[in-house]
Formats: C-alpha cells, structure tokens, sequence
C-alpha cells in the first residue's frame, strides 16, 4: 500500500477530487495548509502599506490506496491540479505498512 501526499493550490481542490473519483478512488482526507517554495510568497498593499505574505494558502490531499492504484491517482492529479505557473504544488509518495480500520477492525488493502 502506498500514501499519496499532493500539496495543491486550493482552487484547484473540486478539480482533483473529480480527476480521482474518475479512477475509482474514494476516501481522501483534506486538510488546510499554508507554506511557500521556491515562489517565497509575495508582496500585497493594504491600506497604502506594503507587506510581505510569506505563507501561501495550501491544500493538502492525503490518499492511501493500493500499489496498482499509484501511477494512476498521480496522473490525476497532476493533471487536475496543473496551471503551469510556479507554486501548482508537489506530490509525495510512500509505502504504508498497515492500515486499520476502527470500526470494524479489518487490516491491511481490505482496510482502505
């Protein structure tokens, strides 16, 4: 089993949740983020003041499927969340060891 990470600009967020129920996936988890890469954040004006915002909002995706669902759920969404302009994002992959499901106790890709 693998653990897909994807930091993704917030927008974007309708699009790869669509991209992934289209390859049969269900079960992500969402949660709010902010950070910044090689962009650094930016400058805004407010109230004739200049300040500079260093965390960007986020999104961060958490999907754990099984191995022959990865390249597929990838594809997705990297395609979904893609503007071709800096800060689209990163995806991280990662083997799971064991997954448990609490209500009913079942392990392992059963569990997912």
């Amino acid at each position: 089993m693998k653990k897909i990470e994807a930091i993704i600009k917030p927008f974007k967020l309708d699009e790869v949740k669509e991209a992934l129920q289209d390859v049969g996936l269900q079960g992500i988890t969402v949660i709010e983020a902010k950070g910044f890469g090689r962009q650094k954040g930016h400058t805004e004006l407010y109230r004739g003041a200049e300040y500079v915002v260093d965390f960007l909002p986020k999104v961060k995706m958490e999907i754990v499927l099984r191995d022959d669902q990865v390249e597929a759920a990838v594809e997705a969404i990297r395609n979904a969340a893609q503007t071709g302009r800096i800060g689209d994002g990163k995806i991280f992959v990662s083997s799971v060891e064991e997954v448990i499901r609490i209500r009913t106790g079942e392990t392992g890709e059963e569990a997912v």
